[in-house]
């Protein structure tokens, strides 16, 4: 403030001079006037410093009387607050010299609880030993008295529970069974016989050969050609195995692709009735038999999509169905089999008030993969399942191709009705023919696995192989045990076979006395 005064005092001073200055190059005539004027500015230059001193005077003693206020009230502050943390200081030591105290006293409680515990395990050790001590005491006076061992003892209770469980478990085993039938089997059966009676179809066997009628034996020189140039051309182009054998007016295609073996026995029966056979000719015939066998799978799985009433087929598998109609399994047409499954699926699924549309279609795709199988690998529910997935069928159906055969989990109503259908109709009486020595050996793998069992007399496979009759010792096999048995020989059957339809299962127990009168 003092500085700001004289800087004021000091610019008036510097006006003054500088008016005197003025006043002195002014005209001479002016000089005592000027002289007068700055006498005046010197006096009252004098007059505002002394007023300028005066005020800052009073502004110095004004701005210390404001600063010790403010000094006092800073004071005052600071000294209430402090009075405040040393309250909170003193209370924070009160609570911790009672915490303190709480945890002397528990401490202390602890300590006694220890000691009594210390003196509570003595005593248990103690009576420990009298139990183990009384206990050696007692068994063996139980074995002198029982005239027992404690292994002997501890094997007749063994006996004595297997016995009691056994019989609980066959009586528990036969009221499940009754049960189970009473309520299941005869709608079961209505559906099954109804879905069965309302889909009886005819199915035409055919295998991995075609056999191809000739006119003469003369022709299989003709078809063999010079040095086999025909038959080398004719097996390059269809890519079927052409087998002349001494069969008498007969030669053989060989291949695992139906449709390649129809294409080849339709070019092969046009070359015999054209009677030009040659190289050209069977590259030609072959190019005009190949697009009327696509013609021919183009209708079959029309007129099987028209038959079971199924629209909205994508091309690619109406073409992949139709080549279904060349295609067998076990002697099974596998196009009239996919037909007849999904036929049964829509009568069950009706039963069932389950969508039989959808359940129709799930079933004529299901072996979609037999037609391609030779050409990718993997199993067919797999195989059919990605193509009708990629060409734009609903997850559900999906679902139900791939579960079919078990190589995912069923989880929908689809899956199971998919699986029942294609059962039925593959083992159905007449659906099918497997060779002599694949029947035998699962008649004797049946025997086998019932005659590893212990009580078990002899064993009859029946029915061909869909019954197995096992005769039991009586000494050795009680009626109890005999449900168990059948019980344990049908899940072991399902375990370690393969087998179409039911097997059943039948244990008989009998006791024969015989005397001769002479």
């Amino acid at each position: 403030m003092e500085l700001i005064i004289a800087a004021g005092i000091i610019g008036l001073a510097l006006g003054a001079i500088g008016a005197v200055i003025a006043l002195r190059t002014a005209k001479s005539g002016t000089i005592r006037e000027a002289d007068n004027k700055v006498k005046s500015a010197h006096a009252e230059a004098e007059q505002v410093v002394s007023e300028a001193r005066r005020t800052a005077e009073t502004l110095k003693k004004e701005a210390l009387l404001e600063a010790k206020e403010e000094i006092i009230k800073n004071r005052q502050a600071a000294e209430a607050d402090d009075k405040q943390r040393k309250i909170e200081i003193h209370n924070l030591e009160n609570r911790v010299m009672q915490r303190e105290e709480s945890l002397d006293r528990r401490n202390d409680a602890l300590d006694k609880r220890e000691h009594q515990l210390s003196s509570q395990q003595g005593n248990l050790d103690r009576r420990s030993r009298e139990l183990e001590d009384l206990y050696q005491r007692q068994t063996a006076e139980l074995e002198r008295i029982s005239d027992l061992t404690r292994e002997d003892a501890h094997k007749e209770l063994l006996d004595t529970v297997r016995s009691e469980v056994t019989h609980e478990a066959a009586a528990i085993i036969r009221e499940s069974e009754q049960q189970v039938r009473a309520e299941s089997q005869k709608t079961a059966q209505e559906i099954i016989s109804l879905a069965i009676q309302r889909c009886a179809s005819d199915h035409t066997a055919e295998i991995t050969v075609t056999s191809v009628h000739i006119p003469s034996d003369d022709l299989k020189g003709r078809i063999i050609g010079r040095e086999g140039r025909n038959i080398r051309t004719f097996e390059q182009v269809s890519g079927v195995n052409l087998v002349i054998d001494d069969t008498p007016e007969t030669v053989v295609l060989s291949s695992f692709d139906p449709v390649r073996r129809e294409t080849a026995r339709v070019a092969l029966e046009n070359l015999i009735a054209d009677g030009r056979i040659h190289p050209a000719r069977i590259e030609e015939m072959y190019q005009k038999a190949a697009s009327l066998v696509e013609q021919r799978v183009q209708e079959a799985g029309e007129q099987a999509a028209f038959d079971c009433g199924i629209h909205e087929l994508h091309p690619e598998l109406v073409k992949t169905l139709g080549a279904l109609r060349y295609r067998t399994s076990f002697g099974q047409n596998v196009l009239r089999h996919s037909i007849e499954v999904a036929e049964l699926c829509a009568i069950m699924a009706e039963e069932l008030k389950v969508d039989a549309r959808l359940a129709k279609r799930a079933g004529l795709l299901h072996d979609l993969g037999k037609a391609i199988d030779h050409e990718i690998e993997g199993p067919h529910a797999v195989i059919g399942a990605d193509l009708a997935r990629r060409h734009g069928e609903r997850p559900v159906i999906v679902h139900a191709i791939e579960a079919h055969h078990g190589d995912i989990e069923p989880n929908t109503v689809l899956d199971v009705l998919v699986q029942a259908a294609d059962a039925i109709s593959a083992s159905r009486p007449g659906a099918r023919r497997e060779s002599a020595e694949n029947y035998i050996k699962r008649l004797e793998k049946l025997e086998k696995i019932a005659n590893g069992h212990e009580g078990v007399e002899r064993t009859y496979a029946m029915q061909a192989g869909r019954e197995v009759h096992v005769m039991v010792q009586p000494d050795k096999i009680s009626d109890a045990a005999s449900t168990v048995l059948a019980h344990d020989i049908a899940r072991q059957i399902e375990e370690e076979m393969e087998y179409p339809g039911q097997v059943r299962v039948v244990v008989i127990r009998e006791s024969r006395a015989t005397d001769i009168a002479k």
